[in-house]
């Protein structure tokens, strides 16, 4: 018998990233998305066995109002002192940017560094990206702010990414978190913390999202209207 660990099954799975064709436009399943709410999408996904699909509680938006849906454009970073090859693997990274885009960056772990900052935010946003969503820190806030540029972040600081971090690969699976994310999956984000949803599902969590979001105007009524806890339950309602 073999003594070799059979690992490639979990190889694929992990290694893999799908070429799906959405059943309708990007765009307007992102439109579609962001007049949802990340608590809809995150229940969908429970009744769907995902339970785990939020990012990192620490993440969090520049500004409440913020809200952006998008395809997860890959980027993994480490600590790093040395400074050769970051400005032209960041450049590289920049051109590949597409329309549609949302830029999702695993810092893994680091505190220290800037990751985004202003000139990041206009290149990006130059490429059409929909926004950023950083496991790490973000510099320049005024600029970003001035430029109405959707992004999530972990911590603020005046340091560079020079001398500090390197990009060390991008459009890959990555952590962020407990949460893999492929390129191409859809990423939505809110006032309530940010959320992956693998990109074969997405049109059908969409759709059962808005059904949702239906079916809680209908209890709202109810509530309004003077039910009792018991009566809105036993019509269907949750809380």
């Amino acid at each position: 018998m073999s003594k070799q660990m059979h690992v490639d099954k979990l190889k694929e799975i992990r290694d893999t990233v799908e070429n799906i064709e959405l059943s309708i436009p990007l765009e307007e399943l992102c439109k579609r998305f962001e007049k949802l709410y990340t608590g809809a999408v995150n229940d969908v996904l429970r009744e769907m066995c995902l339970p785990n699909q939020g990012l990192p509680t620490s993440i969090m938006p520049l500004r409440d109002e913020m809200v952006v849906c998008g395809e997860a454009f890959t980027v993994k970073a480490v600590k790093d002192p040395t400074m050769g090859g970051e400005m032209e693997v960041r450049v590289e990274m920049l051109d590949e940017l597409r329309p549609g885009h949302v830029v999702i960056w695993n810092a893994n772990g680091d505190d220290h560094a800037s990751h985004w900052g202003g000139v990041m935010t206009q290149a990006s946003m130059k490429r059409g990206c929909r926004g950023a969503i950083v496991d790490g820190g973000i510099r320049d806030t005024k600029d970003i702010l001035s430029q109405k540029f959707p992004i999530w972040y972990r911590y603020r600081t005046s340091n560079g990414a020079l001398s500090h971090t390197k990009i060390v690969n991008y459009q890959v699976p990555i952590f962020v978190g407990e949460v893999i994310i492929k390129p191409g999956d859809i990423l939505l984000a809110d006032i309530d913390g940010a959320l992956v949803i693998p990109r074969k599902i997405a049109v059908a969590v969409l759709e059962r999202a808005e059904q949702i979001e239906r079916n809680e105007g209908e209890i709202k009524e109810w509530v309004a209207a003077g039910l009792t806890a018991e009566e809105i339950h036993d019509r269907g309602g949750y809380f």
